[in-house]
């Protein structure tokens, strides 16, 4: 059997994706760069689809992964998260206004710059969740591979330039963040069924309350519950949440296998034009919100980033900053644009 014919399997080329995912961790942690199993994941697959490697997502175990990773976010909400969310009113209203600001700029870039029609330009700009907005794009009849390309470009473009830029500014110095979580020897069994019982109730939970996300969203809920209450204060073995950012990291770099490399790069170079734009947004309403509501600048500059909210939140435990504070912000971002996407959709294409 030729390597052709063996990495031609589906189960092949996921291995494939995986082994080439962990070459680009080690080789980031090795570098001592921030998130290294999920950055590092992303580079190298990315760099292989654009070489046309034969990689393929691990789609099928990828939700499990976003629930491991809802279970470790959860685990960082504190018992006083419940008396500060009070004090979030102001910033949240302020990240509404950024992300209107934000799409009413990227829609004529879309359409005007990269030359789209109205329906794609549309749903490129919105700042959503990936999925949600290449699921309600294809329904609307947008090109989804452009809409894909260019969501995947946005998140993939985000998630390097913050936490990087965190690390070169010195807001990692001296803090060793190549793991999270705690080694799987200090995880006591009974804790660990705790922790499985709560990823496992908190996906079944959002997916029949059809929230945003379900896989990772109910686990960090549920787990976030057990930790203010106190009733645990365990976190996920860190080999589970390694494993959990390879997968989540090759995932996003494997949204480009099969892509022509000329479309990869012109969604890449659309997306960085972008990129630039909506990072300066972000962080023009972070230095505002830090003026007016007194809040961690990190934090801010990570809860206004239109990053993806897996991607972001696990830069915010990364960076050690307020993640229920980030996650907050980004449910409220993507539960604000699925909202309110169908309705301005109307009124946008009507008037092209």
């Amino acid at each position: 059997m030729t390597a052709g014919d063996m990495f031609g399997r589906p189960a092949a080329r996921v291995v494939l994706a995986l082994i080439i995912g962990a070459a680009g961790a080690l080789l980031f942690s090795w570098l001592r760069l921030p998130l290294p199993w999920m950055l590092g994941a992303m580079c190298t697959t990315t760099i292989a689809a654009i070489l046309r490697v034969p990689v393929t997502a691990p789609t099928r175990i990828r939700p499990v992964m976003f629930a491991v990773l809802g279970v470790m976010l959860g685990s960082t909400f504190a018992p006083d998260m419940l008396a500060r969310i009070g004090q979030w009113f102001g910033s949240l209203t302020l990240l509404s206004v950024c992300v209107l600001l934000t799409a009413a700029i990227a829609y004529p870039y879309f359409r005007r710059i990269a030359g789209f029609d109205p329906v794609t330009a549309f749903f490129c700009a919105m700042p959503g969740g990936m999925a949600s907005m290449v699921a309600i794009a294809g329904a609307a009849g947008a090109d989804e591979r452009k809409v894909g390309l260019i969501h995947g470009s946005r998140v993939l473009l985000v998630v390097f330039a913050i936490p990087i830029w965190f690390q070169v500014t010195g807001q990692l110095q001296g803090v060793d963040r190549s793991t999270l979580g705690v080694g799987i020897e200090s995880v006591e069994v009974r804790e660990l069924l705790i922790l499985t019982g709560a990823g496992a109730l908190g996906w079944v939970l959002a997916w029949k309350l059809r929230m945003p996300s379900p896989m990772m969203l109910g686990p960090l809920i549920v787990s976030a519950a057990l930790h203010i209450t106190g009733l645990t204060e365990s976190q996920p073995p860190r080999e589970l949440v390694n494993l959990a950012q390879l997968i989540i990291g090759a995932s996003v770099g494997c949204r480009f296998a099969g892509v022509a490399p000329r479309e990869i790069l012109r969604a890449l170079a659309i997306g960085a034009g972008l990129t630039v734009v909506m990072l300066a947004i972000a962080a023009m309403f972070a230095l505002a919100g830090g003026y007016l509501f007194s809040a961690s600048l990190p934090a801010l500059v990570l809860s206004f980033a239109p990053g993806g909210l897996p991607e972001m939140s696990l830069a915010a435990l990364a960076l050690g900053v307020d993640v229920a504070f980030v996650v907050t912000h980004h449910v409220t971002r993507i539960i604000l644009v699925v909202a309110i996407a169908p309705a301005v959709f109307r009124r946008v294409t009507k008037n092209e």
